[in-house]
Formats: structure tokens, sequence, C-alpha cells
């Protein structure tokens, strides 16, 4: 019973403390950390109201909708990664050859 009481909160408290995506003010300082964080957080929700089978489809369906949209969303925001390796990428070392000798057979 508890259950059917918890999930409709979660669902409210989506719904009042909207996301700055849907709004649709994207001036705010937007880190790749904090959208990371948002990413992580939606998808958290998505697996909380999928993983409750007492919850009703109908009741869950558009708040996952809404949150995959907002991933997408938040995911059009992060630039292209750009990873600094302290070792240079194995594609910028010259190749490394390696002769294989065939294995004769010799009568004994």
């Amino acid at each position: 019973m508890r259950a059917k009481r918890f999930f409709p909160s979660i669902g409210l408290l989506l719904v009042c403390f909207g996301s700055p995506v849907l709004a649709g003010d994207y001036t705010g300082p937007w880190s790749w950390s904090s959208i990371h964080q948002e990413i992580y957080d939606r998808g958290n929700a998505i697996a909380l109201l999928e993983a409750n089978p007492q919850t009703d489809d109908g009741y869950r369906a558009p708040l996952i909708s809404r949150a995959r949209t907002e991933i997408w969303q938040l995911r059009a925001m992060l630039d292209p990664p750009q990873w600094r390796w302290t070792t240079p990428c194995c594609y910028s070392r010259p190749p490394i050859r390696v002769a294989w000798r065939t294995h004769r057979h010799h009568a004994h």
C-alpha cells in the first residue's frame, strides 16, 4: 500500500520540480559533470518506475517518455568527448612486425 502512495509522489516531484531542459532554460551554468548527473538521475527515475510491477503502465508511461526525452536533450548539450591520455595512442606508434617462422619437420 505504501508503494501506491510512494510512486505518485515521485511523479509529482518530477512534475513540480521540472528540469530546466523542459522549461527551455539553457542559460544556466551547465558543466559536463552537472549534465552527466542529470542524465544519471533521470536514468534512475526511469529504472525506479519500471521496477515496480504494481504501478499502472498508463501512469508511468508518460513519465518514462518524458524522462527519456530529457535524457536525449541533455545528451545533445554535451560536447563530443576529448580524452587526454597519459600515454600515446597505439595508432600513433609504428606497427610492430613479428616474423613467424614456419616449423619444418625434421626426420630423426
